[in-house]
């Protein structure tokens, strides 16, 4: 029976943070772990992996380092604090991997586990890898399910991942066969304020016309008359939106807005387009947020046949505090939601779910 343990701890001084995790691990059988720590200890990641090696004869690691981490019920930001959580896993049934920079490093990756193949991979990410979009999208093909989960790192200081060792500059992670039964979902941070849009002309990421109409005359109906009257104010609350192609559950990609121009009347945003794509504008607020992570959850509880043995949750940086309240929050709906499970994870520079990286949301995933 697939189990887990896990801790966590902040203390200004890494060696105390991490004897107070081990202390929360306590004794038993694992061969792999989940390592996340916040970027004021990124300079000493090799020395935490190092000692948790060798405490918990743990043989197996994955992680990454974030401006912020979380575990059950509990977030970490601006502090020195280590989230750790280990499993005992059928054998063969996972693999780690990392190296993998280029698409063509993806096509060549080791993901079999034993002798399954690949069905599903968490993954983290350098996030100044400039083929990130693509890196996610190949190495979904190759996982017989096409999901992936995971994030983007984020660090004021370096950005290292953990897989077997410390990684960076690429995607790490770790695959698992389909003995590994989990459960994922995703909420969005934003909702939109109007209807789909269809580009009518662009250059790259600056859209001149939508629906035929210029295209700022059209993101000026949708915000309303007291934001359009001052567009200084849009920063940080307003978004596009872009709907994902065949989704049967609504979902789109939010994007920043990146430019404004009054007099030719375009919008630029932070992703290119062609013509014929469809846009919509969407805002970020907490009552939103709160709403579609109490969605989330409630689905994937429904669809869940048995507790929960463990999970790890992926946010966007933008969510969190500024969005659920400084008391941990978004992890404490969780718990609220599924019970006092073990989880960790981190906030995220962009979050993956499927094949895709997001922007603004929640990517949670249990193992069952």
């Amino acid at each position: 029976m697939l189990t887990f343990r896990y801790g966590h701890a902040a203390a200004s001084d890494w060696r105390q943070a991490a004897r107070s995790c081990l202390a929360q691990l306590g004794d038993g059988a694992a061969n792999l772990g989940f390592l996340y720590v916040t970027d004021m200890l990124a300079d000493h990641l090799g020395d935490i992996l190092a000692l948790f090696e060798q405490h918990t004869d743990v043989p197996h690691w994955v992680g990454s380092v974030g401006v912020g981490i979380c575990a059950t019920s509990r977030e970490y930001l601006d502090e020195s604090a280590i989230a750790v959580m280990v499993g005992d896993f059928e054998p063969n049934s996972f693999r780690i991997f990392s190296g993998i920079e280029t698409e063509a490093d993806v096509d060549g990756a080791l993901l079999k586990c034993g002798n399954a193949p690949p069905n599903f991979a968490i993954v983290h990410v350098d996030p100044y890898n400039r083929q990130v979009t693509q890196l996610v999208s190949r190495l979904a093909e190759r996982v017989e399910s096409g999901f992936l989960v995971g994030g983007l790192t984020s660090s004021r200081r370096q950005n290292l991942q953990v897989a077997d060792g410390i990684a960076e500059g690429g995607l790490s992670g770790v695959s698992f066969s389909d003995g590994v039964a989990v459960a994922t979902r995703l909420t969005q941070g934003c909702s939109p304020i109007g209807p789909k849009h269809v580009v009518t002309a662009c250059q790259r990421n600056v859209v001149m016309s939508l629906d035929g109409r210029p295209a700022l005359d059209v993101f000026r109906e949708d915000i309303g008359e007291a934001l359009a009257r001052d567009l200084n104010r849009v920063g940080g609350h307003i978004f596009a939106g872009l709907p994902i192609p065949g989704s049967d559950t609504g979902d789109y990609l939010v994007r920043n807005l990146v430019g404004i121009d009054p007099t030719n009347r375009l919008v630029a945003i932070g992703e290119l387009l062609d013509p014929g794509a469809n846009v919509m504008f969407c805002r970020r607020d907490e009552r939103t947020a709160h709403d579609d992570m109490t969605r989330m959850l409630e689905s994937i509880r429904q669809g869940l046949f048995t507790t929960p043995r463990g999970g790890v949750y992926y946010s966007c940086l933008g969510r969190g505090a500024s969005l659920f309240g400084p008391d941990s929050e978004e992890l404490k709906m969780i718990r609220e939601a599924l019970g006092d499970i073990p989880l960790v994870g981190f906030f995220c520079n962009g979050e993956i779910s499927h094949n895709r990286l997001y922007g603004y949301t929640g990517v949670l995933t249990l193992f069952v």
